[in-house]
């Protein structure tokens, strides 16, 4: 890993936890919900309970732990509030981690491309019968 000098350290994870929500939940390898912090409640989640089910508070990650030894990367999961994030999950000695990143700036630049991009289909295809006739 690179050395990275403390001021452009704490700018960075400042500019992250403030432009794109950074929250985490903690939860143990039985599936338990052991501990929480950041903004949650941009993502929608409320009212945690330690100790209780992960999956059964916070449904999208129904299924997905514990992991298996291996860091995994969900982009762009929509909650069931209908906001975008981008999900890191990874485990340590303490449990796995959750780390949910306001993805939603994303979102809207990739529906924009998607959008640019059926447009443009359907003028090569207007063009395409005009040019056939």
């Amino acid at each position: 890993m690179r050395n990275f000098p403390n001021s452009i350290i704490n700018y960075t994870m400042n500019l992250m936890v403030e432009t794109r929500s950074l929250a985490y939940l903690l939860v143990n390898k039985d599936g338990c919900l052991s501990a929480w912090g950041g903004k949650l409640a941009a993502y929608g989640v409320q009212n945690l309970q330690k100790d209780e089910s992960v999956g059964q508070q916070v449904f999208f990650l129904e299924g997905l732990l514990p992991l298996d030894d291996f860091p995994l990367f969900l982009p762009r999961i929509k909650t069931e509030y209908g906001i975008c994030a981008d999900v890191h999950l990874f485990p340590s000695e303490e449990g796995d981690w959750v780390l949910l990143l306001d993805a939603t700036l994303e979102e809207m630049h990739l529906s924009l491309i998607q959008q640019q991009t059926n447009n443009s289909i359907l003028i090569q295809e207007k063009l395409a019968k005009i040019l056939n006739q």
